[in-house]
């Protein structure tokens, strides 16, 4: 079982703190929060990768019915390679656990997307009830923008099917057009790459697993860095200036964008619009786009090994 001792060493490499926490401290990530969610993700990705592997070859050592299932392709050669034959009561143990890991993580993440479900139905029957009653002969369905009438300065994107950016007439009157513009762009940032799939993803794995350090640092820079990804996306769009002055002027009476905001996020993000940070050069982005891609390589390298050694030449 020496690949499933490599695999899980990979796993304390990656998932211990020296690791998240040299990506937090670092300034790049300011600089490029689109490659650092990338470089987040393959990160965590590794790690389940590396977990699911080695679930694997535990289930083939202790299990013959999935040794044969697994391995019915592979030469016996391949098969001898892993040296699988006798499993020894470690193997046991280290298989229950990384089942019961993988349940686990199933479970969270069934939970989340559950939960965030239910809050969207929530939600929209709120705004149903909210919504302005459309004329008699108007179709019922709304279209993707929805103004409330409300003096309370919001607007927000609704993520589901079908998706609705909403705004309300208090944000209408005390923006001008531009900081208007700049505010839904920063919305729809949000909705092209799918971010609520990645805030749901790392807030899963950090409630289902506290202690880890690679999670819980994973889900913090996660709502950070995607807030500073929409407004890149509004601030290349509507200019830096009209953005942050957007940002001060719905939120100057409350202090926080949203109810999962801070203040100290807040104010990072109107100072780095007034004083956008210079990007990286493109060959330093796409070199660590690659290399953070060719890091969940390394598991799938570690475990196909063995048996690409045992082929014949």
């Amino acid at each position: 079982m020496t690949v499933c001792l490599l695999l899980l060493s990979v796993v304390a490499v990656t998932a211990a703190v020296p690791v998240p926490r040299a990506l937090t401290r670092a300034k790049w990530p300011e600089r490029e929060p689109v490659v650092a969610l990338w470089v987040w993700q393959c990160l965590v990705a590794t790690v389940l990768l590396c977990c699911l592997t080695a679930l694997a070859l535990g289930a083939a050592a202790v299990f013959g019915t999935v040794r044969a299932q697994l391995f019915a392709p592979a030469p016996p050669a391949v098969t001898a390679a892993y040296d699988l034959s006798a499993a020894s009561p470690w193997t046991v143990v280290l298989t229950v656990l990384l089942a019961c890991g993988a349940a686990w993580t199933t479970a969270m993440l069934g939970r989340e997307l559950v939960e965030a479900r239910r809050r969207r139905a929530q939600a929209r029957a709120h705004l149903r009830e909210r919504a302005p009653d459309l004329p008699a002969g108007l179709p019922a369905a709304r279209g993707p923008l929805l103004v409330l009438e409300d003096e309370y300065p919001d607007a927000w994107w609704m993520p589901g099917s079908p998706p609705q950016l909403i705004v309300t007439t208090g944000a209408l009157r005390r923006l001008t057009d531009h900081q208007v513009d700049a505010v839904l762009t920063h919305e729809r940032g949000h909705a092209r790459a799918r971010h609520d799939w990645l805030l749901h993803l790392s807030t899963a794995l950090a409630t289902g697993f506290p202690r880890i350090p690679l999670f819980t640092h994973f889900c913090d820079q996660t709502h950070r860095l995607v807030e500073l990804s929409a407004d890149d996306t509004a601030s290349r769009r509507c200019g830096h200036l009209t953005t942050a002055l957007a940002l001060i002027e719905l939120n100057q009476h409350r202090g926080v964008l949203s109810c999962s905001s801070s203040h100290r996020l807040l104010g990072e993000r109107v100072d780095r619009l007034l004083a956008p940070p210079p990007r990286l050069g493109r060959r330093d982005r796409a070199l660590t786009t690659a290399a953070a891609a060719l890091v969940p390589f390394v598991p799938l390298l570690i475990t196909f090994a063995p048996g690409l050694n045992a082929l014949p030449r």
